[in-house]
């Protein structure tokens, strides 16, 4: 039991976390953190600008394969991206 109590005051340290700004100093001016609307945004266009490039001249459809399931790949991890953040706030 006791060295359960010593694990858990530990796991409790290590979770308050404060940036340091000489670290990062963005976090001196009050912002820190990422860009998940830009990153969306730029996903779908990249899914836009792989499914246009079908309407090229291609030899045979090898390529149109490539393209068709990277961009459903990109479009799988959007979609479930957004039922991710849909549903993060139901835990």
């Amino acid at each position: 039991m006791i060295v359960a109590s010593k694990a858990v005051e530990k796991r409790q340290d290590a979770a308050v976390t404060k940036v340091d700004p000489r670290d990062e100093p963005s976090a001196a001016w009050g912002w820190h953190g990422g860009f998940p609307k830009g990153g969306r945004i730029a996903g779908w266009v990249t899914v836009v600008v792989l499914l246009a490039m079908i309407y090229n001249n291609h030899e045979n459809n090898t390529e149109n394969v490539w393209l068709v399931a990277i961009a459903a790949g990109i479009a799988i991890g959007l979609l479930w991206d957004v039922k991710k953040k849909r549903t993060s706030w139901r835990r």
